[in-house]
């Protein structure tokens, strides 16, 4: 049976879970309509999810049209979720952006076509809500073009818009839909300039070609609740978007995308397969990378498979091993997932001292299901915990209290500043007893900066045999652990620390002893070495009223932005730059004042930038 991956994308509230639960109740999957008011969907199965109307976690649904078998993932919308939405990607073989008729094209929306036009993943737009009032075609498909892509070729259009009669048809491959193919494909452009005219048959070949490379949009219309338009749609995803390249044979290859736990504390991983095939009680090896860049191995047994998971397809399977998020089956070489770390840090404590054990326990299962939310100790019993914005911390609040019976206190979120090593610094402490350090060991580090983006890395100068393995692990998580608290309290990254000398003395040196003093010696090394400070920076995009360009570059100029462009003048202007983290906050609650509630905001994790003394 022929497999497609397909992702289910929107601005939130557009219809994402409507449009779910109407294509598998159409195709016999559900046996009748769920609805998000009454929080009865298939996918939307969390009680946080049920309760706010929206979708926290990639869920999959399957149904089944002729020889083709679809899977749906049905992403976040929220932009808090944003590393959800990307990490499905990877696993997509195509995606259906959705969009409101009536509220049209949102910042959430191109934010999104930005990254699937950027991974040049195979995307057909839905138009969603067309029986409501206010619902637009003609004046949608303009704005489409103009603040999304202007690659689009509709495929159906609308009768009685915007009524409860809302009807569509198929529109036929005429002259429009060449016009449009001519954008992108040489030989329709070619053919309509020198003749002959294409034909039917070229214009059907060049539409699923430049589909499946991910430079033309086919633009369906129709009413999730209603169902007008969903066949066509249908239609369009078997006949438009190819399957990933797959091979049976071979050792298997995927990666694990998803993981949900299961009412008695057992997890479900979701594994996409690439290549081979998996069965239960197979012995199999996943590799994970740490967050100090290491790769470690993850050896189990599948104990139970969903179904069949054979390449190019996905299966929910139990593993005797904890799997997380983002573990990998064999060494991949697909496009990774394209996200930035969160910025934003908070501390979290037990409202109720006796549950701070089950609180850390919890938190820790929670960051198993997204390696992106990163836990670790901090001061007086607290949690420290990486996010991306406040609604995902009243997520994560409401999920502790209600799927682990933790209540937790949330201190207000800050921005989270990064250290990296400025020269290169280099300290020894000889065995025995040197300055009071009282301990048998004898350790020399050197601190330098690393590669940009390769977190970590420990190495040695000194014979790998000199020291029984134990110190020798001893020093290195150590040295790691330090380097979470850099000389100005943030953590330090990018850093290349190397161990030049090292001793023990027979009977009397321990682990504990190369615990406790690689901390000081690291300390003194990276003293030396000096560190710079970074701050997180957003990526922005805001579109505003042509009277108030000046207002908003002026407040944005005002908070340090840096820009790269204005563009635009006829109807509105779209101004794109860069701007601190911690003022991203400001700006949001101003725009609405400056440009008289017209403004749209988009921003989103965009590396760092040095600190300025000034700043």
């Amino acid at each position: 049976m022929h497999t497609l991956n397909i992702g289910i994308l929107a601005h939130v509230d557009a219809g994402k879970t409507s449009l779910t639960e109407r294509l598998l109740f159409d195709h016999g999957a559900i046996d009748r309509l769920g609805s998000v008011d009454t929080g009865d969907t298939r996918t939307d199965d969390g009680a946080i999810e049920r309760q706010r109307g929206i979708t926290i976690r990639s869920a999959v649904a399957s149904f089944t049209v002729g020889d083709t078998r679809i899977n749906l993932i049905d992403t976040p919308g929220h932009s808090d979720f944003i590393a959800e939405v990307e990490r499905a990607l990877e696993v997509l073989d195509g995606a259906v952006l959705l969009l409101s008729a009536v509220e049209g094209v949102q910042a959430q929306s191109r934010v999104l076509m930005r990254t699937l036009r950027r991974l040049r993943l195979p995307t057909l737009i839905f138009v969603n809500k067309i029986d409501r009032p206010g619902a637009r075609d003609e004046g949608l498909l303009a704005d489409i073009r103009r603040r999304l892509t202007p690659y689009v070729a509709p495929l159906t259009e609308v009768t009685g818009i915007g009524t409860s009669a809302a009807g569509v048809t198929a529109l036929p491959g005429d002259s429009r839909l060449a016009e449009a193919l001519a954008e992108v494909d040489p030989d329709i452009l070619t053919a309509l300039v020198d003749g002959p005219a294409p034909t039917p048959d070229d214009l059907r070949g060049a539409l699923a070609a430049r589909t499946a490379d991910g430079s033309l949009h086919p633009v369906f219309f129709g009413s999730a609740l209603g169902g007008q338009g969903v066949r066509d749609l249908v239609e369009g995803v078997i006949r438009l978007i190819p399957a990933g390249p797959a091979t049976r044979d071979g050792e298997p290859r995927g990666t694990v995308f998803a993981v949900r736990p299961g009412p008695g504390g057992e997890r479900t991983a979701y594994l996409r397969l690439y290549d081979g095939e998996v069965t239960e009680r197979q012995r199999l090896t996943f590799l994970r990378r740490e967050a100090d860049g290491a790769t470690s191995r993850v050896a189990g047994r599948v104990t139970h498979l969903s179904g069949p998971l054979t390449a190019g397809t996905i299966a929910a399977l139990a593993f005797s091993a904890g799997l997380r998020v983002g573990d990998r089956l064999g060494e991949l070489t697909d496009r990774a997932p394209q996200f930035a770390p969160p910025t934003l840090e908070t501390l979290v404590t037990a409202r109720h001292p006796g549950q701070a054990v089950r609180l850390r326990s919890a938190l820790l299962t929670l960051a198993d299901q997204d390696p992106l939310i990163h836990v670790r100790p901090a001061a007086a019993g607290a949690t420290s915990l990486l996010l991306y914005g406040e609604v995902q911390m009243e997520v994560l609040a409401a999920t502790l209290t209600q799927d682990f019976g933790v209540e937790a206190d949330f201190e207000p979120g800050r921005v989270r500043y990064l250290e990296r090593p400025r020269g290169t610094g280099e300290a020894c402490e000889e065995c025995p007893w040197h300055l009071g350090t009282r301990y048998w060991a004898t350790i020399g580090l050197r601190v330098e900066p690393g590669e940009r983006g390769s977190g970590g890395v420990f190495a040695y100068e000194t014979e790998l045999g000199a020291l029984p393995r134990a110190f020798h692990q001893a020093i290195e998580e150590t040295v790691h652990a330090g380097m979470r608290t850099g000389l100005s309290g943030a953590p330090v990254t990018d850093y290349r620390v190397t161990l030049v000398r090292s001793g023990f003395v027979g009977p009397l040196s321990t682990a504990a002893d190369f615990r406790g003093l690689t901390p000081i010696v690291l300390r003194r090394a990276l003293e030396r070495a000096g560190t710079r400070l970074f701050e997180p920076y957003h990526a922005f995009e805001a579109e505003v009223p042509l009277d108030a360009l000046a207002a908003v570059t002026g407040q944005l100029a005002a908070a340090g932005a840096e820009f790269t462009g204005t563009t635009g003048g006829t109807t509105a202007w779209v101004i794109t730059g860069g701007l601190p983290a911690r003022r991203v906050r400001e700006i949001e609650l101003r725009l609405p004042g400056l440009t008289h509630g017209e403004g749209v905001w988009w921003s989103r994790p965009s590396g760092d930038r040095e600190l300025k003394p000034h700043q």
